[in-house]
C-alpha cells in the first residue's frame, strides 16, 4: 500500500510540475482519478446495473425527454464549435503547426475555457447510453458505443491538464461540428415518424464520423515529420485514438449497412413471391367472376379492379397483407437512438 501511495505522490508531483497552471485548480483537474472513477461507474451502470434494474420493468417512454436533451446538445455543441473558432481556429491558428499559447488572458484563455467545457461535454454524452438502457434498447449499447463514450472523458482530461490549446484542439473543432449534425439527426428522429422523410441522410452521418477521424489522423501525424514546438506524446495520443475509432466505426458501418441491405433484398424477394401468388389467385377469381357473376348479376360487380390489385368493398387486400404480415414492426416505427 505504501508503494502505491508513493507512486501516486510521484504522479501528482509530475502533474503539478508539467501540467498547465491555468487549469490546475479547475474542477476535476487536480487528478485523473475522479474522471477515471466516473468513466468506470458509467460502464458499470450501462452494462451491468442498468440492464439488471430494467430486466423486469417496462421500457420508459422518453419522447419529450429525448427531444429536450438532443436540442440542448445541439445548442451546447454549436456553442463549443463557435468558441473553438473564436479561440484560435478562425484566423489565428495554423493548421500546419500550432504550439500551445500560454498567456492567461484574452483569446488564449478563451480556448482554455473551451477545452474544459469540451471535456465536460463528454460527461453529458453519457445520457445517450443511459436513455438506451431505460428504453431497453440493449442492441444500441454496443461495444463501440460504450468504448467511445467511456474513453473520451479520460482522453480529453490529459489534453486539458497539459495542453489546453494549440494543435490538439483541432480534434475538438471537428468533433463539435459532427455533434451538431449528429444530435440534430437524433432530435428530428425523437420528434416522431412524421419527420422520417427528412432523415434519409443517416447513412452519411456514419461516413461523416469516419471522415472526421481521417482528418484528425492526418492533422496529428503530420507533426511527426515537422519540427513544431508541440509534445510528440500528444501527437501519438490523439492520432492513435483517431485510428482506433476509425476502424471501430468502419466495422460498425460495414456490419450495419451490409446486414440492412441483405435484409431488404430478402424482403424484396418475399414480396415478389407474394405478388406472383396473388396474381395467380386474382386471375382465377376474375375468370370465375366473368363466367358466373357477369351474366347473372350485370349490375352488382362485387369485385373491383383498382391499381392492378383486386379490391373488395374498397379495401386493397394485397396491401393490407403486406403491411400487417410481411413488414416487421421495426420498419413501421421510427427507431430512435
Amino acid at each position: 500500500m505504501a508503494l502505491i501511495m508513493k507512486y501516486i505522490d510521484r504522479m501528482h508531483h509530475y502533474m503539478d510540475t508539467y501540467g498547465d497552471p491555468r487549469t490546475k485548480d479547475w474542477p476535476l483537474m487536480s487528478s485523473p482519478f475522479p474522471t477515471l472513477a466516473i468513466c468506470l461507474t458509467y460502464v458499470y451502470i450501462v452494462k451491468v446495473l442498468g440492464p439488471r434494474l430494467m430486466e423486469n420493468r417496462k421500457p420508459f417512454q422518453l419522447k419529450n425527454t429525448l427531444i429536450v436533451y438532443n436540442f440542448l446538445q445541439v445548442v451546447f455543441s454549436s456553442w463549443l464549435f463557435y468558441e473553438c473558432l473564436m479561440g484560435g481556429w478562425w484566423n489565428a491558428y495554423s493548421f500546419r503547426c500550432q504550439p500551445v499559447e500560454h498567456e492567461n488572458y484574452g483569446r488564449p484563455m478563451r480556448m482554455v475555457h473551451a477545452c474544459w467545457w469540451y471535456y465536460f461535454s463528454k460527461f453529458t454524452e453519457f445520457f445517450d447510453t443511459i436513455f438506451f438502457v431505460m428504453r431497453k434498447k440493449t442492441s444500441q449499447v454496443s461495444t463501440l458505443h460504450v468504448i467511445h463514450h467511456g474513453c473520451m472523458p479520460m482522453s480529453v482530461w490529459f489534453g486539458v491538464k497539459f495542453t489546453p490549446g494549440g494543435h490538439s484542439t483541432f480534434f475538438g473543432l471537428l468533433n463539435t461540428f459532427v455533434h451538431i449534425v449528429m444530435y440534430s439527426y437524433y432530435l428530428f428522429a425523437a420528434m416522431g415518424p412524421q419527420f422520417q422523410k427528412y432523415l434519409w441522410w443517416k447513412k452519411y452521418l456514419t461516413s461523416l464520423q469516419m471522415v472526421q477521424f481521417i482528418l484528425i489522423m492526418l492533422h496529428a501525424f503530420q507533426l511527426l515529420f515537422i519540427d513544431c514546438n508541440y509534445p510528440r506524446a500528444f501527437v501519438w495520443w490523439i492520432g492513435m485514438h483517431a485510428v482506433m475509432f476509425f476502424f471501430l466505426f468502419n466495422e460498425f458501418y460495414k456490419e450495419t449497412y451490409k446486414k440492412r441491405l441483405a435484409y431488404l433484398e430478402h424482403q424484396k424477394s418475399l414480396r415478389n413471391g407474394t405478388n406472383v401468388a396473388a396474381s395467380g389467385q386474382n386471375n382465377s377469381k376474375n375468370l370465375t367472376n366473368g363466367m358466373h357473376k357477369s351474366s347473372c348479376f350485370p349490375d352488382q360487380n362485387v369485385n373491383e379492379q383498382k391499381n392492378g390489385h383486386i379490391t373488395q368493398n374498397g379495401h386493397n387486400k394485397a396491401s393490407d397483407y403486406y403491411v400487417k404480415g410481411d413488414v416487421p414492426a421495426e420498419l413501421t416505427q421510427r427507431k430512435v437512438k
